[in-house]
Protein backbone atom coordinates (compact mmCIF):
# COMPACT_ATOMS: atom_id res chain seq x y z
CA UNK A 1 0.00 0.00 0.00
CA UNK A 2 1.49 3.53 -0.79
CA UNK A 3 1.77 6.10 1.66
CA UNK A 4 -1.51 8.23 0.90
CA UNK A 5 -2.77 4.59 0.63
CA UNK A 6 -1.74 4.24 4.47
CA UNK A 7 -2.94 7.75 5.28
CA UNK A 8 -6.38 7.47 3.97
CA UNK A 9 -6.79 3.76 5.82
CA UNK A 10 -5.78 5.40 8.79
CA UNK A 11 -8.42 8.08 8.36
CA UNK A 12 -10.91 5.84 7.51
CA UNK A 13 -10.64 3.69 10.53
CA UNK A 14 -11.36 6.55 13.20
CA UNK A 15 -13.76 7.33 11.09
CA UNK A 16 -15.37 3.95 11.68
CA UNK A 17 -14.28 3.48 14.97
CA UNK A 18 -16.55 6.91 15.86
CA UNK A 19 -19.13 6.31 13.76
CA UNK A 20 -19.38 2.78 15.60
CA UNK A 21 -19.01 4.06 19.09
CA UNK A 22 -20.89 7.35 18.54
CA UNK A 23 -17.83 9.60 19.67
CA UNK A 24 -18.30 13.14 20.39
CA UNK A 25 -14.53 13.41 19.57
CA UNK A 26 -12.56 12.90 16.49
CA UNK A 27 -8.80 13.70 15.82
CA UNK A 28 -7.19 13.29 12.48
CA UNK A 29 -4.77 15.88 13.07
CA UNK A 30 -1.13 15.41 11.97
CA UNK A 31 -1.95 12.39 9.23
CA UNK A 32 -0.95 14.19 6.13
CA UNK A 33 -4.30 14.43 4.85
CA UNK A 34 -4.70 16.45 1.53
CA UNK A 35 -8.72 16.27 1.78
CA UNK A 36 -10.84 16.30 4.56
CA UNK A 37 -12.66 12.68 4.23
CA UNK A 38 -16.32 12.27 2.39
CA UNK A 39 -16.94 9.66 4.89
CA UNK A 40 -16.65 12.17 7.93
CA UNK A 41 -20.43 13.78 6.18
CA UNK A 42 -22.72 12.06 8.40
CA UNK A 43 -21.17 12.36 11.86
CA UNK A 44 -23.54 14.62 12.80
CA UNK A 45 -23.17 13.94 16.11
CA UNK A 46 -19.68 15.07 16.72
CA UNK A 47 -18.72 18.35 18.72
CA UNK A 48 -15.59 18.11 18.57
CA UNK A 49 -13.48 18.04 15.16
CA UNK A 50 -9.60 18.09 14.70
CA UNK A 51 -8.58 18.51 11.48
CA UNK A 52 -5.11 20.12 12.53
CA UNK A 53 -1.43 19.91 10.94
CA UNK A 54 -2.57 17.85 8.27
CA UNK A 55 -1.89 19.23 3.94
CA UNK A 56 -5.57 20.27 3.45
CA UNK A 57 -6.05 23.06 1.12
CA UNK A 58 -9.77 23.41 0.55
CA UNK A 59 -12.80 22.99 2.93
CA UNK A 60 -15.64 20.97 1.87
CA UNK A 61 -19.09 22.65 1.93
CA UNK A 62 -20.64 20.02 3.32
CA UNK A 63 -18.74 20.32 7.08
CA UNK A 64 -21.36 23.42 7.56
CA UNK A 65 -23.68 19.96 8.00
CA UNK A 66 -21.94 19.12 11.09
CA UNK A 67 -24.35 21.25 13.34
CA UNK A 68 -23.72 20.08 16.75
CA UNK A 69 -19.61 20.77 16.43
CA UNK A 70 -18.98 23.04 19.34
CA UNK A 71 -15.09 22.78 18.43
CA UNK A 72 -13.27 22.75 15.37
CA UNK A 73 -9.69 22.77 14.95
CA UNK A 74 -7.94 23.41 11.27
CA UNK A 75 -4.58 24.83 12.38
CA UNK A 76 -1.15 24.47 10.34
CA UNK A 77 -3.28 23.48 6.80
CA UNK A 78 -2.40 25.56 3.77
CA UNK A 79 -6.45 26.39 3.36
CA UNK A 80 -6.71 30.19 1.43
CA UNK A 81 -10.30 29.98 1.83
CA UNK A 82 -13.22 28.87 3.98
CA UNK A 83 -16.78 28.11 2.79
CA UNK A 84 -19.43 30.12 3.57
CA UNK A 85 -21.23 27.25 4.48
CA UNK A 86 -18.80 28.09 7.68
CA UNK A 87 -21.38 30.22 9.30
CA UNK A 88 -24.01 27.39 9.68
CA UNK A 89 -22.10 25.80 12.66
CA UNK A 90 -23.65 28.07 15.19
CA UNK A 91 -22.95 25.93 18.06
CA UNK A 92 -19.07 26.41 17.58
CA UNK A 93 -17.77 28.21 20.44
CA UNK A 94 -13.80 27.21 19.85
CA UNK A 95 -12.37 27.81 16.27
CA UNK A 96 -8.68 27.52 15.50
CA UNK A 97 -7.82 28.31 11.89
CA UNK A 98 -4.36 29.63 12.63
CA UNK A 99 -1.09 29.18 10.71
CA UNK A 100 -3.03 28.82 7.35
CA UNK A 101 -2.60 30.87 3.72
CA UNK A 102 -6.40 32.73 4.70
CA UNK A 103 -6.60 36.19 2.96
CA UNK A 104 -9.77 36.81 3.78
CA UNK A 105 -13.24 35.65 5.39
CA UNK A 106 -16.54 35.00 4.57
CA UNK A 107 -19.19 37.12 5.97
CA UNK A 108 -21.05 34.05 6.81
CA UNK A 109 -18.28 33.91 10.14
CA UNK A 110 -20.65 36.38 11.74
CA UNK A 111 -23.39 34.02 12.65
CA UNK A 112 -20.94 31.99 14.74
CA UNK A 113 -22.56 34.10 17.65
CA UNK A 114 -21.54 31.09 20.19
CA UNK A 115 -17.67 31.56 19.62
CA UNK A 116 -15.69 32.67 22.41
CA UNK A 117 -12.35 31.76 21.50
CA UNK A 118 -11.09 32.62 17.66
CA UNK A 119 -7.70 31.92 16.85
CA UNK A 120 -6.03 33.42 13.68
CA UNK A 121 -2.82 34.21 14.21
CA UNK A 122 -0.31 33.79 11.18
CA UNK A 123 -2.64 34.38 8.44
CA UNK A 124 -2.21 36.81 5.74
CA UNK A 125 -5.41 38.45 6.68
CA UNK A 126 -6.08 42.05 4.81
CA UNK A 127 -9.34 42.71 5.84
CA UNK A 128 -12.16 41.29 8.39
CA UNK A 129 -15.99 40.86 7.49
CA UNK A 130 -18.06 43.89 9.30
CA UNK A 131 -19.80 40.80 10.83
CA UNK A 132 -17.12 40.25 12.98
CA UNK A 133 -19.02 42.55 15.33
CA UNK A 134 -21.99 40.05 15.38
CA UNK A 135 -19.38 37.93 17.75
CA UNK A 136 -20.47 39.01 21.04
CA UNK A 137 -19.31 36.24 23.16
CA UNK A 138 -15.81 36.48 22.12
CA UNK A 139 -13.70 36.18 25.02
CA UNK A 140 -10.31 35.79 23.23
CA UNK A 141 -9.23 36.64 19.64
CA UNK A 142 -5.49 36.02 18.25
CA UNK A 143 -4.73 38.18 15.45
CA UNK A 144 -1.07 38.10 15.68
CA UNK A 145 0.95 38.43 12.83
CA UNK A 146 -1.97 39.07 10.46
CA UNK A 147 -0.82 42.31 7.69
CA UNK A 148 -4.80 43.82 8.80
CA UNK A 149 -4.18 47.83 8.14
CA UNK A 150 -7.55 48.13 9.50
CA UNK A 151 -10.10 46.52 11.88
CA UNK A 152 -13.76 46.62 11.18
CA UNK A 153 -16.07 49.24 13.01
CA UNK A 154 -18.38 47.09 14.05
CA UNK A 155 -15.83 45.34 16.41
CA UNK A 156 -16.63 48.07 19.11
CA UNK A 157 -19.44 45.62 19.66
CA UNK A 158 -17.23 43.12 21.27
CA UNK A 159 -17.47 43.92 24.49
CA UNK A 160 -16.71 40.31 25.98
CA UNK A 161 -13.12 40.35 24.98
CA UNK A 162 -10.93 39.75 27.96
CA UNK A 163 -7.94 38.26 25.26
CA UNK A 164 -7.23 40.88 21.96
CA UNK A 165 -3.99 40.19 20.75
CA UNK A 166 -2.69 42.34 17.65
CA UNK A 167 1.21 42.27 17.20
CA UNK A 168 3.01 42.21 13.80
CA UNK A 169 -0.08 43.90 12.32
CA UNK A 170 -0.13 46.68 10.12
CA UNK A 171 -2.17 48.92 11.81
CA UNK A 172 -2.03 52.28 10.53
CA UNK A 173 -3.83 53.57 13.96
CA UNK A 174 -5.81 52.48 16.85
CA UNK A 175 -9.35 52.97 16.24
CA UNK A 176 -11.48 55.02 19.16
CA UNK A 177 -13.87 52.16 19.90
CA UNK A 178 -11.49 49.81 21.19
CA UNK A 179 -11.89 52.17 24.49
CA UNK A 180 -15.50 50.46 24.34
CA UNK A 181 -13.88 47.00 25.43
CA UNK A 182 -14.02 47.80 29.17
CA UNK A 183 -13.55 44.11 29.82
CA UNK A 184 -9.91 43.28 28.18
CA UNK A 185 -7.40 41.92 30.66
CA UNK A 186 -4.39 41.66 28.10
CA UNK A 187 -3.65 43.58 25.12
CA UNK A 188 -1.02 43.20 22.66
CA UNK A 189 -0.07 46.34 20.22
CA UNK A 190 3.70 45.02 19.84
CA UNK A 191 5.28 45.65 16.53
CA UNK A 192 2.27 48.28 15.01
CA UNK A 193 4.81 50.59 14.34
CA UNK A 194 2.23 53.06 16.22
CA UNK A 195 3.16 56.94 16.73
CA UNK A 196 0.06 57.26 18.57
CA UNK A 197 -2.82 55.92 20.86
CA UNK A 198 -6.63 56.71 20.94
CA UNK A 199 -7.41 58.87 24.46
CA UNK A 200 -10.13 55.92 24.77
CA UNK A 201 -7.59 53.50 25.78
CA UNK A 202 -7.44 55.01 29.04
CA UNK A 203 -11.25 53.21 29.36
CA UNK A 204 -9.42 50.16 29.84
CA UNK A 205 -8.72 50.35 33.44
CA UNK A 206 -9.34 46.14 34.00
CA UNK A 207 -6.04 45.55 31.99
CA UNK A 208 -3.42 43.66 33.22
CA UNK A 209 -0.98 42.96 30.46
CA UNK A 210 -0.28 45.66 27.77
CA UNK A 211 2.27 45.61 25.02
CA UNK A 212 3.35 48.44 23.67
CA UNK A 213 6.46 47.71 22.41
CA UNK A 214 8.36 47.89 19.08
CA UNK A 215 6.14 51.13 17.98
CA UNK A 216 7.14 54.72 17.41
CA UNK A 217 5.84 56.47 20.25
CA UNK A 218 8.35 59.52 21.34
CA UNK A 219 6.04 59.67 24.56
CA UNK A 220 4.43 57.61 27.30
CA UNK A 221 0.40 58.46 26.39
CA UNK A 222 -1.00 60.14 29.82
CA UNK A 223 -3.90 58.15 29.73
CA UNK A 224 -2.00 55.09 31.03
CA UNK A 225 -2.11 56.74 34.23
CA UNK A 226 -5.57 55.40 34.35
CA UNK A 227 -4.63 51.99 34.08
CA UNK A 228 -3.79 51.11 37.81
CA UNK A 229 -4.36 47.60 37.15
CA UNK A 230 -1.46 47.14 35.09
CA UNK A 231 0.87 44.31 36.08
CA UNK A 232 2.71 43.77 33.43
CA UNK A 233 3.69 46.92 30.61
CA UNK A 234 6.17 46.35 27.81
CA UNK A 235 7.50 49.77 26.27
CA UNK A 236 10.27 48.97 24.78
CA UNK A 237 11.72 49.52 21.41
CA UNK A 238 10.19 53.17 20.91
CA UNK A 239 11.27 55.93 20.95
CA UNK A 240 10.45 57.55 24.36
CA UNK A 241 12.83 60.44 25.64
CA UNK A 242 10.64 60.57 29.17
CA UNK A 243 9.30 59.31 31.70
CA UNK A 244 6.43 60.68 33.45
CA UNK A 245 6.46 61.48 37.23
CA UNK A 246 2.69 59.70 36.96
CA UNK A 247 4.12 56.43 36.02
CA UNK A 248 5.15 55.82 39.74
CA UNK A 249 1.27 55.21 40.59
CA UNK A 250 1.14 52.46 38.76
CA UNK A 251 2.47 50.44 41.98
CA UNK A 252 0.65 47.30 41.02
CA UNK A 253 3.26 46.19 38.53
CA UNK A 254 5.51 43.39 38.65
CA UNK A 255 7.45 43.64 35.40
CA UNK A 256 8.00 47.02 33.30
CA UNK A 257 10.17 47.03 29.97
CA UNK A 258 11.41 50.50 28.91
CA UNK A 259 14.60 48.97 27.17
CA UNK A 260 15.82 50.68 24.23
CA UNK A 261 14.61 53.90 23.87
CA UNK A 262 16.22 57.08 24.18
CA UNK A 263 15.82 57.91 28.05
CA UNK A 264 18.49 60.33 29.40
CA UNK A 265 16.68 59.98 32.96
CA UNK A 266 13.95 58.42 35.48
CA UNK A 267 12.03 59.87 37.68
CA UNK A 268 11.81 59.35 41.39
CA UNK A 269 8.66 58.33 41.71
CA UNK A 270 9.92 55.39 39.98
CA UNK A 271 10.64 54.29 43.59
CA UNK A 272 7.08 53.34 44.36
CA UNK A 273 6.91 50.40 42.14
CA UNK A 274 7.91 48.59 45.14
CA UNK A 275 5.89 45.62 43.49
CA UNK A 276 8.46 45.26 40.23
CA UNK A 277 10.40 42.28 40.15
CA UNK A 278 11.74 42.69 36.82
CA UNK A 279 12.81 45.87 34.85
CA UNK A 280 14.62 46.83 31.77
CA UNK A 281 16.36 49.44 30.97
CA UNK A 282 19.18 48.35 28.96
CA UNK A 283 19.82 50.29 25.49
CA UNK A 284 18.80 53.89 26.40
CA UNK A 285 20.96 56.87 27.13
CA UNK A 286 21.32 57.08 31.07
CA UNK A 287 23.53 58.35 33.19
CA UNK A 288 22.43 58.37 36.34
CA UNK A 289 19.81 56.52 38.71
CA UNK A 290 17.31 57.70 41.19
CA UNK A 291 18.18 57.14 44.57
CA UNK A 292 14.30 55.91 44.69
CA UNK A 293 15.40 52.58 43.52
CA UNK A 294 17.37 51.34 46.26
CA UNK A 295 13.28 50.78 47.28
CA UNK A 296 12.29 48.17 44.89
CA UNK A 297 13.81 45.10 46.84
CA UNK A 298 11.07 42.68 45.37
CA UNK A 299 13.57 42.87 41.93
CA UNK A 300 14.89 40.06 41.47
CA UNK A 301 15.80 40.86 37.15
CA UNK A 302 17.50 44.40 36.87
CA UNK A 303 18.52 45.29 33.12
CA UNK A 304 21.16 47.43 32.57
CA UNK A 305 24.13 48.72 29.79
CA UNK A 306 25.59 49.57 27.89
CA UNK A 307 23.74 53.21 29.41
CA UNK A 308 27.06 55.44 30.80
CA UNK A 309 26.45 55.64 34.08
CA UNK A 310 29.05 57.67 35.38
CA UNK A 311 28.68 56.20 38.75
CA UNK A 312 27.16 52.81 40.36
CA UNK A 313 25.19 53.22 43.19
CA UNK A 314 26.40 51.65 46.49
CA UNK A 315 22.77 50.12 46.86
CA UNK A 316 23.17 48.34 43.52
CA UNK A 317 25.22 45.77 44.91
CA UNK A 318 22.05 45.04 46.65
CA UNK A 319 20.13 43.88 43.96
CA UNK A 320 20.31 41.18 41.49
CA UNK A 321 21.28 42.93 38.28
CA UNK A 322 20.92 41.26 35.20
CA UNK A 323 23.47 41.14 32.06
CA UNK A 324 22.59 42.13 28.31
CA UNK A 325 19.59 41.26 27.29
CA UNK A 326 19.60 39.64 23.46
CA UNK A 327 18.99 42.27 20.96
CA UNK A 328 15.11 42.49 19.59
CA UNK A 329 13.87 40.38 22.73
CA UNK A 330 12.20 41.52 25.99
CA UNK A 331 12.31 40.74 29.64
CA UNK A 332 8.92 39.35 29.13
Amino acid sequence: MTASGNVRATAEKLINECRRDRSSTLDLSRLHLYAVPESLSDLTHLTTLDLSRNELTTVPEWLGNLTALTKLHLSRNELTAVPESMGNLTALTKLRLYDNRLTALPESMGNLTALTHLDLHDNPLTALPESMGNLTALINLDLRGAPLTALPESMGNLTALIWLLLPGTRLTAVPEWLGNLTALTRLDLRGARLTALPESMGNLTALTNLDLGFNRLTAVPEWLGNLTALIWLDLSYNELTAVPEWLGGLTALTALDLGFNQLTALPESMGNLTALTRLNLYGNRLTALPESLRNLTALTRLSLGPDKLTAVPEWLGNLDVDGTPKQGSSIF
